[in-house]
């Protein structure tokens, strides 16, 4: 395996992360319901899972 003949400086590793970044989520309100949520992301509102603003899976009552 090839190793380095020479130590890299503390500055050039820092160069190196400095791509690394931390980015704010982007949110979006839904069309049919008016919830924020997560883009490309489908939420829950009052037992529905809606997607692009339509109703996608309906969780059904527990039966007693």
């Amino acid at each position: 395996m090839p190793n380095p003949k020479r130590r890299h400086s503390q500055q050039r590793s820092a160069k190196r992360r400095t791509h690394y970044k931390a980015f704010a989520e982007t949110l979006s309100t839904d069309s049919a319901t008016g919830e924020v949520h997560l883009r490309h992301r489908a939420h829950w509102v009052e037992n529905k899972l809606f997607y692009k603003g339509k109703v996608v899976l309906e969780k059904q009552a527990a039966a007693k």
